[in-house]
């Protein structure tokens, strides 16, 4: 087994100044075993290089006296960590540029992009093409690391102040996209663009064509190094971020943490997460850390989806100007040091599946966002599946009660294939948005599944809709509200006999001035929802962005529409139910010798905006259904015993306080 399948980092990214380059390492090195650090991350190469390269065009850091990397590397391993050498080929030294401009990006106007003496190169150039495996070869036939990671790899066309110079225009990008497609680089960046379409598909060939020839390169060297970047081809440990960036629109997405982790443990078998938590506020102010209660919910939420720990600063302890999160990340570490041999190693106990749009074409992330909180926040206990996993997880995806597929508009012959065996054996699939209508055999899918029909003018976006929760039964979330409100995007589409036609379109009319807001009308062809019983499951359609609209506006009357029809979907008993409220984020796995691992998180302290110190959580109670009797429950933070009850098939946990965080283990 390599080191990294243990998958129990607890790793630290030190993001180096080319001022760092003769820094103190016995004093790092004490301030990392502070943390409880057991993996150093550390440039190595690239933009500047921290040892006495050998190579004419990589660029040294000015005034440095003694071999970095060198001493780096050696002790870290006498300290017991692992190192992991951290480049970045996305750009170079301008005196590189001044020779060989021809290995750099191209604005369309023919504009190299110099930020501060340091320019961008391109991912199809010779510099990254060629030039880049000199300087891994160098970096791992010289020095004993045990990783590499490759920072901003792949297409970067945005400067560090946000600013977006458009596709790359070098020669060398427009004869590869030529030979690719046949076509010349497109002029607008629009997924309605046909050769913009190819483009992305292009950009994923090249991306993959390069990691292929860097996987060879370094496994043929020493197969125990890892190989780590933000992509999953040919990855072992595959690189995510929790970051903050002040020009991001709303909302806060508080689920960070947990779905980078979740949308790629769920998904492969084979390689591992590692989600770093930035600790500063955005690229602009490095300097700056987020809430130490925003770090918490990060570091913890990691840890309870499935991952090991992973945090980074910019340049090193001893002169950082921000030192509050830090005993954070030291108590959060410290846990995991101590509890390490409960966590690596998770099994799926999940009712639900949530399908992630998959590249390199993706669409509409903020309805998958969306219905991702819906879940989250009603304690559904859900995998989420990559959508490039589908052909390949087949196997286990009839395991779950339903699969959730937001707003998907296309899937290949073989993930229809997939979706398909798995309603057969009884799995139900509830779609939202435009799912299925992109080409004749998605078309062709969703009438065979759902018995609909996308009708030829078919995509609806009049203001002051509604949709009619008439049937109080299915939709009992509305005892006292008949209409919700709709906008957007919503999909005509002609639902056959075999369906049961849920939420009538209530017509628009006037709505100002108040005199003539009147006249609305039930219409008796459209409908918000139809439900498709195939044998013993039920496949749901809902025709239009229900997740989107949550995520953008937040109105509960758009989540309690998916989860009823969800309910009707499953009939049996979920696997956990609980009083908590939705500011507790609840994880629940199996681990492999059989016993169970209960997460409870309080996100009680955050309120759309600010992160603050939670509120205590009283006489929580979580039903588990179907496991047995329990033998014991203990608490992993103090190993105190927890309270339990066993009645027929369900164990009963109660945690009469929740202040912060509780992990139990729940043996047979």
């Amino acid at each position: 087994m390599s080191w990294w399948q243990k998958n129990n980092l607890r790793l630290v990214q030190n993001n180096l100044r080319e001022t760092d380059a003769n820094l103190d390492v016995d004093r790092l090195i004490t301030d990392l075993q502070a943390l409880s650090t057991n993996v150093l991350m550390m440039n190595g190469g690239g933009i500047v290089a921290f040892y006495p390269t050998k190579l004419e065009y990589q660029y040294r850091a000015e005034g440095q006296t003694k071999d970095l990397l060198k001493e780096a590397v050696e002790k870290s391993h006498t300290a017991g960590m692992k190192f992991i050498a951290r480049f970045d080929f996305s750009k170079a030294h301008e005196t590189i540029f001044a020779q060989k401009p021809e290995w750099f990006y191209r604005t369309r106007e023919g504009k190299e992009v110099n930020y501060h003496g340091i320019v961008h190169t391109c991912i199809n150039g010779y510099y990254q093409r060629e030039y880049s495996l000199q300087m891994i070869d160098e970096v791992i036939s010289n020095y004993d690391v045990d990783g590499i990671f490759f920072n901003m790899f792949g297409y970067q066309t945005r400067d560090y102040s946000g600013t977006n110079y458009g596709i790359c225009f070098c020669d060398s990008c427009k004869t590869k996209f030529r030979e690719f497609s046949g076509l010349d680089l497109p002029l607008t960046e629009s997924l309605e663009d046909p050769v913009y379409r190819q483009y992305k598909l292009f950009q994923d060939a090249t991306t993959k064509e390069m990691l292929d020839r860097i996987y060879e390169l370094v496994k043929s060297k020493n197969k125990d190094i890892a190989i780590s970047t933000y992509n999953e081809h040919k990855v072992d440990i595959v690189r995510k971020e929790s970051n903050t960036d002040n020009k991001r629109p709303l909302p806060v997405w508080l689920y960070s943490a947990s779905e980078n982790v979740a949308s790629l443990e769920d998904s492969w078998d084979d390689k591992l997460v590692s989600n770093c938590c930035i600790n500063a506020i955005d690229l602009v102010h490095r300097f700056t850390g987020v809430s130490s209660h925003e770090v918490n919910i990060r570091l913890k939420a990691g840890l309870a989806s499935g991952s090991g720990l992973d945090f980074c600063i910019i340049g090193v302890f001893e002169d950082y100007p921000d030192r509050e999160n830090l005993p954070t990340v030291a108590s959060v570490f410290e846990y995991h040091k101590n509890n390490e041999d409960y966590y690596g190693n998770f099994l799926s106990m999940s009712d639900v599946a949530l399908i992630k749009p998959g590249k390199p074409v993706q669409k509409n992330m903020k309805e998958y966002f969306g219905i991702y909180k819906m879940l989250k926040e009603a304690h559904i206990v859900f995998d989420v599946l990559d959508q490039n996993v589908l052909a390949r997880k087949l196997s286990s995806l009839n395991s779950y009660k339903a699969v959730i597929i937001p707003d998907i508009s296309e899937f290949s012959e073989e993930e229809l294939q997939a979706l398909e065996s798995i309603s057969l054996q009884g799995v139900s699939l509830i779609s939202t948005g435009g799912s299925f209508t992109a080409g004749a055999a998605n078309q062709s899918f969703l009438k065979r599944n759902f018995d609909a029909v996308l009708a030829q003018e078919h995509v609806h976006n009049q203001e002051a809709a509604y949709l009619l929760t008439d049937d109080k039964q299915i939709f009992n979330s509305f005892p006292e509200r008949d209409w919700i409100f709709l906008t957007g995007s919503f999909y005509k589409m002609e639902f056959g006999a075999s369906t049961q036609k849920l939420l009538p379109y209530v017509i628009p009319s006037t709505f100002g001035p108040p005199e003539r807001a009147s006249g609305h009308k039930i219409s008796e062809q459209l409908w918000g929802a139809a439900t498709n019983k195939k044998g013993q499951q039920t496949n749901i359609y809902i025709p239009w962005p229900a997740g989107e609209l949550y995520y953008k506006h937040g109105y509960a009357d758009h989540k309690h529409v998916v989860l009823n029809l969800l309910q009707q979907a499953i009939k049996q008993p979920l696997v956990l139910t609980t009083n908590a409220p939705s500011s507790v984020e609840v994880f629940f796995h199996k681990l492999a010798d059989g016993s169970y691992l209960l997460h409870l998180l309080n996100l009680s302290g955050f309120n759309g905006l600010t992160y603050t110190q939670p509120l205590p959580i009283f006489d929580l109670k979580i039903t588990l259904n179907g496991l047995g009797e329990c033998n014991e429950a203990i608490y992993l933070v103090d190993q105190s015993q927890a309270i339990y009850a066993n009645s027929e098939q369900q164990i009963t946990i109660e945690v009469p306080e929740l202040t912060d965080f509780a992990a139990i283990v729940i043996r047979k």
